[in-house]
């Protein structure tokens, strides 16, 4: 096969005549339903509801028009997939009965060369994952059998893309898992996918719902390794602004954790996200969608195993309102809310020093998979509102495991917790490698008295889309990110953008940050501007301890305004009639500062004590702010 092509095509040798083609009677029951509806599996009783045939039709008719094939997957999934030979010139019409899920999909295609193919009747193949819908020289159609309720999730293919090769255009069935009969010749073939042409139909797709296709079944369905995860990380760090019904970033984390989870324990799939898409209003060019409710399969099967155990699970789910089931994050988002306006006074309560435990776990978790020093300058600091959304997040995705797999232990569910939000902080990691070792930057990057390079300005940006990804999923980041954007942001942008970002949340003033520019910087005019436009909008107990690595009149005339403020506003109606303190040796005739100084002196002394914390600013610092300040205005020196 060539690299083109989606799908292998390998001969096997085993199964190699007409001969060795039999009926499966087993777990798997991959089999064509026979005309009855109740079926005797291995001494076990399996009802299956009518699904739209009429066996009172004439019967002689019906076998010769009726295409009907049923396939189930390891994950418990039970399809039947039935078309009819209809005489309509350039349509194809099938349909997907998913009763694992409680519904069907009628699809009708309508043919790009509506001439007469030389096959009418669809194939059917199972790939375990996906059920194929394969019209030789038309079309291929993978629908994705766990999650078959958004169509975004179904890989449509045409032309080049859709052709299977050594498949002749000859009649072909599906007898077993990702195996294909030619039924012209009696060979048999495996078949799977390719992922290095899933990748190439990636990058040249120019279609949304083609891209979240071929991104979730390189994700899901290939078991992506890490060179295939590289090449996706490369593909969505170039077509950000390229998907504009869904976020690529967003998805991939979801997808991959999806993967990398689920596989530990069963019906774990159904309680954690797959996607970051609630609706898919999109449809596919050409093809015609109808969806139906069924009613759903009766098994009478106690103590089942295996399949039949999985089926009855994803039956059970489908009656409780599987949707309701995974994990969401709008409560997470109002208690991280919450609890990060609380005041500092009272965050020593026990359940925070649980939820920062829980933290600490994670950190210390992800420190002992990557012992290696970092590429990228993240996991080297603290920070707070990280932390506790990582907390948060372990917290409330072990109540909601909890409360749905009783089974399991609090043990297995406590690792199952930490394996996922430290594997979500590492994929936020990986992606920033890979975009590091794209753009071919530093370790080290701040150095604020050099403009950002280009390849810096792409690196901001994409950490911009990784944080409006982490917002709109309420993501923990690793501790670090918000000083490294900041500072490419310091770097690459122009001040009133910097500005513009800051004041509208994208980005976050750090302390790491922070202190490192007051102290680098020189006071030139430039720097004095940037400086100070960045004290004060710095949050109160930030700014106070920023504000001691800057020893600027600037500085000392900004906090000397706030302390006047502060003191004036506990003036109220009170009267000053006690004699002032001397404050400095030598009296100052200066009518408005004496006048302000007795005043504010007066205040202090009824019981306004260290400002902040801060002894040092009080009235006497107020002073010597306002006398170097004057004269600064005026150009005379101060001593």
């Amino acid at each position: 096969m060539t690299e083109q092509r989606l799908f292998y095509i390998v001969p096997k040798e085993s199964r190699s005549t007409l001969k060795c083609v039999q009926f499966y009677p087993d777990e798997n029951f991959n089999s064509t339903l026979e005309s009855q509806l109740d079926i005797s599996v291995n001494d076990k009783r399996v009802k299956f509801v009518n699904f739209g045939y009429d066996d009172c039709e004439d019967q002689d008719v019906a076998s010769k028009s009726l295409n009907l094939q049923v396939f189930t997957s390891k994950a418990g999934g039970l399809c039947v997939c039935w078309s009819l030979a209809l005489d309509i010139p350039g349509e194809i019409t099938y349909s997907i009965y998913f009763l694992h899920k409680g519904f069907s999909k009628t699809f009708t295609v309508s043919l790009e060369r509506p001439e007469t193919p030389q096959l009418k009747e669809v194939a059917f193949l199972n790939l375990d994952y996906y059920v194929a819908a394969y019209l030789p020289g038309q079309f291929l159609h993978l629908l994705n059998i766990q999650h078959p309720d958004l169509l975004c999730y179904s890989l449509f293919l045409t032309g080049e893309d859709a052709r299977i090769d050594m498949l002749p255009n000859c009649s072909i069935q599906s007898p077993l898992v990702s195996t294909v009969l030619d039924c012209c010749v009696g060979r048999m073939y495996a078949v799977s996918i390719s992922d290095s042409a899933l990748l190439k139909f990636l990058q040249n797709s120019k279609r949304d719902s083609e891209r979240l296709a071929a991104l979730h079944c390189a994700l899901l369905c290939v078991r992506s390794t890490t060179d295939l995860e590289m090449k996706i990380i490369w593909w969505i760090s170039e077509n950000l602004s390229t998907c504009h019904s869904f976020d690529p970033i967003q998805e991939f984390i979801i997808a991959s954790l999806y993967c990398r989870m689920c596989p530990e324990t069963n019906n774990l799939d159904k309680l954690l996200p797959y996607t970051s898409l609630l609706d898919w209003t999109g449809v596919i060019p050409g093809v015609a969608c109808a969806t139906d409710i069924i009613s759903l399969p009766v098994l009478e099967i106690q103590n089942s195993k295996g399949f039949w155990e999985k089926l009855d699970s994803n039956l059970e789910s489908v009656k409780y309102a599987e949707p309701h089931l995974h994990y969401h994050n709008n409560v997470l988002r109002r208690e991280w809310r919450n609890l990060s306006e609380e005041p500092e006074e009272r965050r020593a309560t026990a359940y925070l020093r649980n939820i920062f435990e829980n933290a600490k776990k994670v950190l210390s978790h992800l420190d002992a998979w990557d012992s290696e020093e970092r590429l990228v300058p993240l996991f080297q600091e603290e920070d707070y509102q990280q932390q506790l959304l990582m907390g948060l997040m372990f917290a409330q995705l072990k109540d909601h495991l909890m409360r749905h797999l009783q089974y399991v232990g609090k043990k297995k569910i406590d690792q199952i917790v930490l394996d996922y939000v430290s594997n979500l902080l590492n994929l936020v990691h990986r992606i920033m490698k890979e975009v590091w070792k794209i753009y071919k930057l530093h370790s080290c990057i701040f150095c604020f008295d050099e403009r950002g390079s280009e390849a810096e300005f792409r690196v901001f940006h994409i950490m911009s889309r990784i944080l409006e990804a982490a917002n709109g999923m309420c993501m923990p980041l690793p501790p670090g990110f918000h000083t490294l954007h900041l500072g490419l942001g310091v770097r690459c942008l122009p001040l009133h953008t910097l500005l513009h970002y800051i004041d509208n949340g994208v980005l976050h003033l750090t302390e790491t940050c922070v202190r490192k520019l007051l102290k680098d910087l020189d006071d030139n005019e430039k720097n004095e501007k940037l400086k100070f436009s960045i004290v004060t909008r710095l949050p109160e107990a930030l700014g106070l301890k920023a504000r001691q690595f800057w020893d600027h009149p600037i500085n000392a005339n900004f906090l000397a305004r706030k302390y006047v403020k502060l003191l004036l506003e506990k003036l109220g109606n009170r009267q000053c009639s006690r004699p002032v303190p001397e404050r400095h040796s030598v009296p100052i005739e200066f009518l408005p500062l004496n006048y302000l100084t007795n005043v504010l002196a007066e205040i202090e002394n009824q019981g306004v004590h260290s400002y902040e914390k801060q002894d040092h600013i009080n009235v006497r610092f107020v002073e010597e702010a306002a006398l170097k300040h004057t004269m600064m205005l005026l150009g005379l020196r101060y001593s």
